[in-house]
């Protein structure tokens, strides 16, 4: 894997206790940052794309009303379950 590097400021208090903890793990603070970082990245990268795709699809201006998604509720369980409603806001043209 190719590296690079990165330089950055951290508060005084977390970077004593990144000290302490590569003392303890006899790991270095290079490790460990990189590590944490890497564990950051791969839990929120997906949900920031998600929010961006949904923006995405939203300035789009095409909706289901409150309405029909209402409704849609409503009829689970019963015995006249409604499929899944379509668009039925468009943006004006």
């Amino acid at each position: 894997m190719t590296t690079t590097q990165f330089s950055m400021r951290l508060p005084e208090g977390l970077k004593n206790s990144l000290k302490e903890i590569s003392e303890l793990s006899h790991r270095s603070q290079s490790q460990i940052a990189t590590r944490a970082i890497a564990e950051y990245v791969e839990k929120n990268e997906w949900k920031m794309r998600a929010v961006a795709e949904a923006v995405e699809e939203a300035d789009k201006g095409i909706f289901i009303s409150h309405e029909k998604i209402d409704n849609w509720l409503d009829s689970w369980g019963t015995e006249n379950e409604l499929s899944a409603p379509t668009p039925d806001i468009f943006p004006n043209k």
